[in-house]
């Protein structure tokens, strides 16, 4: 059984994240979406918000699953028994701070393997942070996240 493990903070999941979920779901027998318990980062979304707009965004896919995990992303697919680990890539920039990981987790993990994803084009500009940005000055996120949480992200900064 092939698993893989596409880990973030999802602060929101975006269309950006969607298309990888959906590409690597493709690709594999069970895809864990694996969102990230950062001690360093100040979320917008609780963990338990996080996690309910993911699985509310992927619940149209029969081998997916949404997690938190903490710690070593290693330890947690060794867990998982996963071998590989997928990451999206918008641009060059994402593609230097990614590679590091990769080599630190190679280097910790050399039986775990990470596949870099292309962002479709259509995403390759989108981020969490600019959906935040945007719904917060009141713009238009339409297209830009799952239009099942567009509501839960825009209320958000209602308050």
């Amino acid at each position: 059984m092939k698993t893989f493990i596409y880990p973030g903070s999802f602060d929101p999941v975006t269309n950006g994240h969607m298309d990888i979920i959906e590409r690597a779901s493709k690709i594999c027998d069970k895809l864990f979406v694996a969102v990230l318990i950062s001690h360093s980062k100040q979320p917008l979304f609780s963990m338990e918000e996080r996690v309910s707009l993911l699985k509310r965004a992927v619940s149209h896919c029969d081998n997916v699953e949404v997690e938190c995990f903490s710690g070593l992303l290693v330890d947690y697919v060794a867990q998982k028994n996963a071998k590989v680990i997928i990451k999206g890539l918008r641009a060059v920039s994402d593609f230097e701070y990614e590679l590091q990981m990769a080599l630190l987790n190679q280097k910790m993990a050399p039986d775990i393997e990470t596949l870099f994803m292309m962002s479709n084009i259509n995403y390759s500009f989108l981020s969490s942070s600019m959906v935040k940005e945007l719904a917060k000055y009141g713009g238009n996120i339409k297209g830009l996240v799952p239009e099942c949480i567009e509501e839960d992200v825009l209320r958000k900064f209602k308050k």
